[in-house]
């Protein structure tokens, strides 16, 4: 498929569809509305596909929980608040070892909050948002191009993990315009789903639920999600990283804000302020292992986020008390410039810089 200026929310439906997604439920709320309107015009299209607008968020996750149960491609996608309304029927997939794909295009929050671009969703997507024991993988994308490669890659991963999957977006990349390349739906894997639910003729009944009467059954069942989730950390972690070979200080960023990072360090770069970037791609599994091989090169980390700070706890936990953190956030929906950030990063790599003598 050639090239073709899109916007982020739009190249995230057309993503899935070629994808093989079959089924979109879902309901309105800034910033990602043009996500549902581009599926409702185009999904009908599709053979043996459709679109249906939910009652409400929770209405629209227990209708994923019913097509993804009968072996379907499916996928929901809201913003903050809509998707804080869906993590008890996220819990339910996770438990009932489902695959769905959530797209999360983040708004500054808490409470209603704000309409505009925040990363202040993270704890929520990488702590498992809903209750009980259970993760989901969390894809990070940068561009709109990457929204495009990630939601491909989200429904992949569900079906071969039998996990629900979030793609964390936020309001500049879903509204943003770029070219965009989108993922053909030739050659795509197959995953056989012997789990489904389609009709117990010629067969035994089967069933599909998260309910177990036996706190054993319970917790034997809770420790095969564990050994799930173990084998993810070993084989999906996805990173990137910028000017980093020669890096005395590093940025950790992700998504928009990563973006940004880049530009102020291009500006630092032509100051000769050697600052470089690690950008997780997954935010889980989250990427420590460059972060402590980094470590041993140098001492200082940046994390800058588009919140209060939320992944500065993954980066220290990451470090395990070794090496400085400098944050800087900016959170509810305001987003700062490159040569904002220009400014701070190198008020910190000087001081910094002063504590070591150099």
């Amino acid at each position: 498929m050639n090239k073709q200026l899109m916007s982020g929310n739009s190249a995230i439906g057309e993503a899935a569809i070629q994808a093989g997604c079959k089924f979109y439920f879902g309901y309105p709320i800034t910033p990602q509305n043009e996500l549902p309107e581009y599926m409702s015009a185009r999904l009908p299209e599709e053979k043996g596909a459709a679109f249906l607008q939910a009652e409400s968020e929770v209405g629209a996750i227990n209708m994923v929980i019913g097509a993804s149960s009968v072996g379907a491609r499916v996928m929901t996608s809201s913003s903050s608040p809509g998707i804080s309304l869906k993590q008890e029927g996220i819990s339910y997939l996770a438990g009932q070892e489902l695959p769905a794909v959530i797209i999360n295009v983040v708004r500054g929050g808490p409470g209603l909050g704000s309409i505009y671009s925040a990363q202040s969703d993270y704890f929520q997507s990488t702590r498992g948002g809903g209750h009980g024991d259970y993760r989901t993988i969390v894809l990070a994308p940068a561009s709109v191009q990457e929204l495009a490669d990630m939601t491909a890659l989200a429904f992949d991963l569900a079906d071969t993990y039998r996990t629900p999957v979030i793609v964390s977006a936020d309001g500049v990349l879903g509204q943003m315009m770029e070219p965009v390349r989108i993922p053909s739906k030739k050659g795509r894997k197959k995953i056989t789903k012997d789990y489904a639910l389609t009709g117990a003729k010629g067969r035994p009944s089967k069933a599909i639920h998260s309910f177990r009467m036996d706190p054993k059954d319970q917790e034997d069942h809770n420790w095969k999600l564990m050994r799930k989730y173990k084998r993810i950390e070993q084989r999906e972690v996805r990173y990137e990283t910028f000017l980093l070979d020669d890096a005395e200080m590093a940025v950790v960023a992700y998504g928009t804000a990563a973006r940004i990072a880049r530009g102020a360090i291009n500006r630092l770069r032509k100051e000769n302020l050697k600052v470089g970037l690690i950008r997780p791609k997954t935010l889980w599994p989250f990427p420590a292992e460059i972060i402590r091989e980094t470590a041993q090169q140098l001492h200082d980390f940046f994390v800058f986020e588009m919140s209060a700070g939320q992944m500065i706890d993954d980066v220290k936990l990451s470090l395990d008390g070794s090496g400085t953190i400098h944050f800087y956030g900016r959170p509810g929906g305001v987003i700062p410039s490159p040569v904002e950030l220009y400014r701070i990063i190198s008020r910190h790599y000087y001081q910094s810089q002063r504590k070591r003598g150099k």
